[in-house]
This record gives C-alpha cells, structure tokens and sequence, in this order.
C-alpha cells in the first residue's frame, strides 16, 4: 500500500532536523485541507508516514514545514521576517500504490527537495 513519508535535514548545523512542526494539506483548487500534523523525531523523521490508507489518493497536496520556529528554538538570530519561516512544499501524487518521500534541506535562507525512494 502507498505512503508519503518525509525528513528533515539542517544543512546549517550539519544534523537532522529534529522537532520540526510538518503540515500536511490535500489541495482542490484553491481550497486547501488540513490532514496532518505531525513533529520530525531527534534523526529528522516522523515517526508514522504522514499519509496512508484509504486517504493516500492520486491528488495535489501540501507540506508545511515550520522552520522559522525550528531556528529560533535552536537560538538562531532570524530577522523579525524571516526569509524562510514556513517552507511550503506543494506536488503531486499520480501512482496511489507507490511510496512516494519527500525529503527537505533546510537553512535560514535556502532549502531543496526532491522524490526520494
């Protein structure tokens, strides 16, 4: 059965990214649909996908990952508006059987993702 799996890695601090706040949404149009929400665990990850079971359908969907709150829990000095306070990852899932993990690198000003296996 399909899932949707994530983690998180510091690319600032050369370590996971752990208790990172992860939202998910389902996206129809312009509406969107809070999910999930899950914390990243101390090795980045979440402890359960964050999507499976009759809801993991063909569709638009959304990650929210709050890395604002994540560098100033770990004392970083952010600017009152942070360049990257809430990263917002939004793809598609075609292939309702297949896992599919969306991994995110994060710093305070840049981050990068891809379909990871």
């Amino acid at each position: 059965m399909g899932r949707l799996t994530t983690h998180v890695l510091d690319a600032a601090h050369g370590c996971p990214g752990s208790n990172i706040k992860v939202e998910l949404y389902r996206v129809e149009g312009t509406a969107v649909e809070l999910l999930n929400t899950l914390y990243t665990n101390d090795d980045g990850r979440c402890d359960t996908p964050v999507l499976q079971g009759d809801g993991y359908t063909t569709g638009v969907y959304q990650l929210q990952f709050s890395a604002g709150d994540y560098y100033r829990a770990r004392g970083v000095q952010l600017p009152a508006q942070a360049f990257l306070d809430v990263v917002v990852l939004r793809f598609g899932i075609s292939a309702e059987q297949e896992h599919y993990h969306v991994p995110l690198l994060i710093s305070p000003y840049s981050y990068s993702t891809y379909r990871g296996s």
